[in-house]
């Protein structure tokens, strides 16, 4: 790196200086920009040399080099982990949630815990509890209400990937997630079952084009995803679904959307029962004496 003093009168030095910068005065350090070069004019005092430093810019030096990608941040980290917690069922019903345990667990501090339980909060997946949180037990009343919107919302959003799924190699996704539905149910595996309807709805949301309809369908299944982890623990509910999702990707196969849309909704109904009948939550029809 080039240096270079000047010594002589400092009125010469100083006009010296401003003709570089104005800002140069006793003691102060300033610097500018010049072409490709940054120089530094250090005033060390009236009986002092004024020094002239040159180095390349640091843009001249660094261009092979790319922009970082970001993590996510933690609270974003923290709210899909216990989102993914809630969908599998390993939080229950009831189950506290609570900032300090969680920010221990997850060696975090509180405040992104705080920030993703309150979002879950939001979205109805989770409800305050005093000093916690806990997954809230729905009533009859709030699987009627949930499904009265996956009843709107879902169908239609079947209808429109039926045109894309009748090609064989769109639709590989979900032959390889029901083919591991069959296979789970003829084994008895329940979890293996769960994960395979998961892995069949996230392919054909894959496949919707309105990314804000699948927020929103994502966010109302995930309401039903804890009793879920319960009911399909149940052989002959594990078929009623298997049979759902069969009659839904026949008709995604043949590209008929209006026979994709009323599989779904019948698929919804059933799984609407499963999810009554599993629960309790429908008292008893009475019989006459």
């Amino acid at each position: 790196m080039p240096r270079r003093s000047y010594r002589g009168d400092t009125k010469f030095r100083l006009r010296k200086a401003a003709t570089i910068t104005s800002e140069v005065r006793g003691g102060r350090r300033r610097e500018f920009t010049e072409g490709v070069y940054r120089r530094s004019f250090n005033v060390y005092s009236m009986r002092h040399a004024v020094s002239i430093t040159s180095y390349p810019k640091e843009e001249t030096l660094v261009r092979s080099l790319q922009r970082l990608e970001r993590a996510p941040a933690l609270s974003e980290q923290v709210y899909h982990k216990l989102r993914g917690h809630l969908r599998s069922g390993e939080i229950v019903g009831g189950q506290p949630l609570q900032e300090l345990p969680l920010a221990e667990r997850l060696g975090v501090s509180r405040t992104p815990v705080r920030e993703a339980l309150a979002r879950l909060a939001s979205e109805g997946l989770l409800v305050s509890d005093g000093r916690s949180f806990i997954v809230p037990a729905l009533t009859e009343q709030d699987v009627d209400d949930i499904y009265e919107v996956r009843f709107l919302i879902e169908p239609a959003a079947m209808k429109d990937i039926a045109r894309l799924a009748r090609d064989k190699a769109v639709r590989a996704a979900l032959e390889d997630a029901l083919a591991d539905a069959a296979t789970a149910h003829k084994a008895g595996d329940a979890v293996a079952f769960r994960d395979a309807n998961i892995a069949f709805r996230a392919a054909w949301l894959a496949l919707c084009p309105n990314q804000r309809l699948v927020k929103v369908i994502e966010q109302y299944a995930d309401h039903m995803q804890h009793i879920r982890a319960i009911t399909l623990g149940n052989p002959p509910m594990r078929a009623i679904v298997l049979k759902g999702l069969r009659g839904i990707l026949r008709a995604l196969a043949a590209g008929d959307g209006d026979a994709a849309a009323a599989a779904t909704y019948v698929h919804l109904q059933n799984a609407k029962k499963c999810f009554i009948d599993a629960m309790g939550l429908r008292a008893p029809a009475r019989t006459s004496p």
